[in-house]
């Protein structure tokens, strides 16, 4: 997949779209850990007939592997996608809503899913979003987020960071390519700060800048 030009990546692409599953793979190499994790967890939280959102879907990734926890259940899926280019390559359960997440006015919902999705949402709306998404879940309900987040501090900070860039080296991305896709998210992808999340959100999981919480429903 062609790399864009600094400050230049978009989902709006069918290159993109058509190289997604792969590239990402190549990029994130934990990204299959962290999809079964959500999984897992979800198992725990959709209950018979609920309702789960799965925001910036993609090519359905989260929807397959949840898709017999919704057979099973008879659970309702809504996978929302802002691109149109990535929504024909929805291969997964349930609905395909393509839309700005930001838009949206929630059904009282069960499940929901926020994998790399806020972090491309620009920082002066996010945290409304995520403010009235968290308030939508239904009591017993959650939130499960896999986001990049702002480097701490120190020397700890330069190791996390170096950790991501050996991971996607082994994983068979080139330098140049590792470099181009870092540059091609100028302004575009803007990690979050810790502040940001949702109270009482508990970390389950964390490689290099890449960490996953799970945020319950106020009770």
């Amino acid at each position: 997949m062609q790399m864009p030009d600094e400050g230049r990546w978009t989902f709006q692409s069918r290159d993109v779209a058509s190289g997604f599953d792969n590239h990402v793979r190549e990029q994130l190499p934990w990204y299959d850990l962290a999809t079964s994790a959500v999984e897992h967890i979800a198992r725990h939280y959709i209950p018979e007939r609920g309702l789960v959102y799965d925001i910036g879907a993609s090519t359905g990734n989260v929807g397959r592997a949840i898709a017999p926890i919704l057979e099973a259940r008879s659970a309702r899926l809504i996978a929302v996608e802002k691109a149109p280019e990535m929504a024909e390559k929805y291969q997964a359960p349930g609905e395909i809503v393509i839309r700005d997440a930001t838009s949206i006015d929630f059904e009282p919902f069960d499940f929901g899913v926020l994998f790399l999705s806020t972090i491309f949402m620009p920082p002066h709306v996010r945290g409304q979003f995520l403010s009235r998404f968290v308030d939508a879940l239904r009591p017993g309900g959650a939130v499960v987020m896999v986001e990049r987040m702002q480097a701490g501090s120190g020397y700890t900070s330069t190791i996390m960071a170096r950790l991501t860039l050996a991971n996607k080296l082994r994983a068979g991305a080139t330098p140049e390519d590792v470099v181009a896709k870092e540059l091609s998210l100028s302004g575009v992808q803007r990690p979050l700060a810790a502040a940001e999340l949702p109270d009482g959100a508990i970390e389950f999981f964390r490689v290099g800048d890449f960490a996953g919480w799970i945020v319950e429903a106020k009770m």
